[in-house]
């Protein structure tokens, strides 16, 4: 994509940041009926600008509760996340609402669609609500519908798209604002072998060309294989963390 950011000085400044996401001793539990389950503990990992990484374990292992204290989509009970430089449990909800639709981009497992709208307008919809212009809108909109492949796809609703394209829509809406940090929770969880490999594909090399750091979270060893960096969760705590490079 061509599209520049209307802060591009200061992106490029900040280019070669490492430690951009720094989780640092936290932990988070959660109440079911009577227990309470310790989602993370103590967990501390540091992602830099631009990495690919790739987060695997067992279910309940805490992949998913790490993912969304990152995005801002939940809140830590202990410890800090950063965000270059920038804590996240200093924001306010107003602070915090524009990380999530400015900064980071979220690609769900279930899509998350609007069934009543199309392609495009499921696509526009962070593009509206952070006011951009209606000619930017088009602009954009037609760069991110040839990114993953959905021109003549453009007008149909959810219930008219195949499950790979509807990801694709995913994903293009997680890629409207330029965002800096791309967070996938299972994007192919409910795809067949082969269109989920071809969308984490689509969503590895979307991230390279536009230099975004990308997490993703997957069950298939295979399909982490694929980032530069894989984390492996067990208990609510990091078991490994190696270099796939």
């Amino acid at each position: 994509m061509s599209r520049k950011s209307t802060n591009a000085v200061k992106k490029t400044k900040r280019k070669t940041r490492k430690n951009f996401i720094n989780v640092i001793n936290v932990s988070k539990k959660y109440s079911l009926g009577e227990v309470m389950v310790k989602a993370l503990d103590n967990v501390t990992v540091s992602i830099d600008r631009g990495e690919i990484v790739s987060i695997v374990g067992p279910s309940g292992s805490g992949k998913t509760t790490l993912l969304n204290l990152i995005g801002a989509l939940d809140y830590i009970d202990s410890g800090t996340i950063t965000i270059d430089g920038q804590e996240l449990s200093k924001l306010n909800d107003r602070e915090l609402s524009f990380v999530r639709r400015e900064t980071i981009g979220y690609v769900f497992q279930n899509f998350n669609l609007l069934e009543e709208i199309n392609a495009e307008k499921n696509i526009e919809m962070p593009l509206i609500l952070s006011k951009r212009p209606k000619e930017e809108r088009k602009e954009i909109l037609e760069e991110l519908l040839s990114d993953v492949g959905l021109l003549s796809r453009r007008n149909h609703k959810p219930d008219q798209l195949s499950g790979g394209e509807q990801q694709r829509v995913a994903i293009a809406r997680a890629l409207a604002n330029d965002p800096e940090i791309i967070l996938a929770d299972e994007p192919t969880g409910n795809l067949d072998s082969s269109t989920g490999k071809r969308i984490l594909d689509l969503l590895i090399a979307l991230s390279k060309e536009q230099k975004k750091t990308l997490v993703y979270v997957t069950h298939d060893n295979e399909q982490a294989m694929l980032a530069q960096r894989q984390i492996i969760m067990n208990d609510g705590t990091i078991a490994k963390d190696s270099s796939m490079k």
